[in-house]
């Protein structure tokens, strides 16, 4: 399988949007999944006829903005990085403050010890039209290395004491993953509760760690007027699909959230559009990363979805893979999930989170930025 032949040609950079939306229902983008996908089989929601394609009432939808989440600029200082996304004509950021994200445009310590610098901060995305959205310490605040789960537990209350000073309302992270044991110095990830000792050790893991912490941590947070703490549904987490997720919000408490990032959920098997209106429904959708996934079929069929690669040189062992918005699934399924968030009343953000091994840093960010302006107009019938 050869790499070059997944991005799209000349012709399809150089589009306008009336060209765009005019080919995007025939699959200008689904080029980027191959036609023998199963996941594009007549009559599924991923074909470019899909019923759920459907065109809504601007008038009782809400524009929502798109945005980019930090991390992807990290080796820009702040003013060249909204330089950038200014020229994207983008709306509004997600904001990394430490964690294995880092914080490389968010001095947390600073703007917590001088409210005048953090005034200051926050003045240069207003002064953009940037609105800062969200705040983001993507952590394990329950790994068994104490020192690993302190590090990251103090991050999340710097990040929670940082947005009750700028107006930040949602706080975006991962929900950790101890140990097995009270004696295992690495997380275990437990995802099938068979043999037995699996199931004990993942009722252990929720009953001693996940949710003593949680419910703290959701008060931490509440007390602080920070009541949206949006889960990242990712492997290796203990929330890692819809179901998980449910189970924490339904012992913590409504603090706790959906950070909606599909790519995690598309190798799972998971229909976009069901997955959001199943979460939007109580409410429980807080934030929403904008990120694709291929997979690719003769991977899948010898050796499974448990196959993912990160790095362009693994693609042709790869049955998937993280890509940018438009290039794992058309533009046509795209502008489906989009109206699903709208008829959900979904009230965040858009947040492209770019970690495509082909279409790398900024350009990933560019494409993608793209095919959402280009299916929100589409919808907006602009």
């Amino acid at each position: 399988m050869s790499v070059k032949h997944l991005d799209p040609p000349k012709s399809e950079q150089t589009l306008d949007r009336r060209e765009f939306l005019a080919a995007s229902g025939s699959g200008v983008l689904a080029a980027a999944l191959p036609a023998t996908s199963p996941l594009m089989g007549d009559g599924s929601y991923f074909s470019a006829e899909s019923a759920r394609a459907r065109q809504v009432s601007s008038a009782s939808k809400r524009k929502i903005p798109i945005g980019v989440f930090d991390s992807v600029y990290e080796k820009l200082s702040i003013d060249a990085m909204l330089d950038k996304i200014s020229a994207l004509g983008l709306e509004a950021i997600e904001i990394g403050t430490g964690g294995y994200s880092g914080s490389a445009h968010c001095p947390v310590d600073e703007l917590l010890a001088d409210p005048a610098k953090a005034k200051a901060w926050l003045k240069k995305f207003e002064d953009r039209g940037i609105r800062v959205a969200t705040l983001s310490c993507h952590g394990n605040p329950i790994h068994p290395d104490p020192k690993h789960a302190a590090t990251d537990a103090e991050t999340f209350k710097k990040t929670v004491l940082l947005a009750e000073r700028i107006g930040v309302k949602v706080i975006v992270g991962f929900s950790g993953c101890p140990g097995g044991s009270p004696t295992d110095t690495q997380p275990n990830w437990i995802t099938y509760r068979w043999p037995p000792e699996y199931d004990e050790m993942l009722k252990w893991q929720w009953k001693e760690k996940v949710l003593p912490y949680w419910k703290e941590a959701a008060k931490f947070a509440r007390e602080h007027g920070v009541h949206r703490l949006a889960f990242e549904m990712h492997p290796n987490f203990v929330v890692y699909n819809p179901r998980t997720l449910l189970r924490l919000r339904e012992a913590v408490g409504e603090e706790i959230g959906a950070n909606c990032d599909l790519s995690h959920l598309f190798w799972q098997g998971c229909d976009p559009v069901e997955v959001i209106h199943f979460l939007g429904k109580p409410g429980a959708i807080y934030h929403a990363h904008m990120k694709d996934t291929v997979l690719y079929p003769d991977n899948v069929a010898k050796y499974g979805v448990l196959n993912f690669v990160f790095e362009s040189g693994d693609l042709p062992l790869a049955s998937d893979a993280f890509r940018a918005v438009g290039y794992g699934h058309s533009a046509s399924v795209w502008k489906s999930i989009i109206q699903a968030y709208m008829d959900v009343g979904y009230d965040g953000i858009l947040s492209i989170e770019n970690e495509d091994p082909i279409l790398t840093g900024e350009v990933g960010v560019e494409r993608a930025a793209y095919v959402l302006k280009n299916v929100r107009d589409e919808i907006f019938g602009v």
